[in-house]
């Protein structure tokens, strides 16, 4: 006989559509890319935002504001910021075309400088 899928059996699907929703979170960016080649870093570090985004918010279509990557590249290829804070803001996909129905907009939150006791905040929108 051939397997059956169980994990579909007997549950409701939820609507993505509905999950439009904005958070900030802080990366450590550091950890992420800890030895790296320097010529490497800086862009490394901009695949790791984007792969947190993924994780984060559980699309594939991640979109990042050309500020986060002046963010990322401030001190250069070789000298990434140690953490840096990012709303990740998760929204419908207009295009019909598209794959997916949400992506996720990276945009850095600037102004930052002591990162301790910031936890992941969820950022209400009035639409």
């Amino acid at each position: 006989m051939a397997p059956t899928d169980k994990s579909q059996k007997g549950k409701k699907t939820r609507s993505a559509l509905n999950d439009v929703v904005t958070r900030e979170y802080t990366i450590h960016l550091h950890k992420r890319v800890h030895a790296v080649a320097f010529k490497k870093r800086a862009p490394k570090g901009v695949k790791e935002v984007v792969k947190f985004a993924q994780k984060a918010m559980g699309t594939k279509d991640v979109r990042l504001d050309p500020k986060l990557n002046q963010e990322v590249w401030k001190y250069g290829v070789k000298d990434v910021p140690r953490r840096i804070r990012v709303r990740l803001e998760r929204k419908r996909n207009d295009d019909e075309d598209a794959k997916e129905k949400l992506y996720t907009y990276a945009t850095p939150v600037l102004g930052i400088t002591n990162f301790h006791g910031l936890e992941t905040n969820v950022i209400e929108q009035d639409e």
